[in-house]
């Protein structure tokens, strides 16, 4: 979800603002489950233009820390990085394997109200 104008600040640490929805779980690559955590209206504080409506992270310990509530504004620092999102499907000869950027690295997580 996150767009291409991304793209001219790869490798930045960059601030934002989200408000935190809701936890989640996803399976890892051995089938465990792992908490996650959606956060949406994610605003990079420094331009105030938002980045993208939604983004997952794992629950990490920043995140344990801030004590998070559904509706909580909070604010973090995370790297913009470039990812392929898509899949190949070598049977069937499907590529749709795309360039785009993401955050990571969530940092310096705190609630702002």
């Amino acid at each position: 979800m996150i767009r291409k104008e991304l793209g001219a600040r790869e490798g930045e640490r960059k601030k934002f603002n989200a408000v935190f929805s809701r936890f989640g779980k996803k399976a890892n690559y051995k089938g465990y489950s792992e908490t996650t955590v959606l956060l949406t209206h994610v605003v990079e504080v420094e331009t105030g233009s938002v980045v993208t409506s939604h983004i997952w992270f794992g629950y990490t310990a920043g995140f344990e820390k801030a004590n998070l509530e559904v509706g909580a504004a909070i604010e973090f620092e995370a790297r913009v990085k470039e990812y392929t999102k898509g899949h190949v499907n070598k049977k069937y000869g499907i590529n749709n394997r795309k360039k785009d950027y993401k955050l990571s690295h969530p940092t310096k997580i705190k609630k702002i109200t």
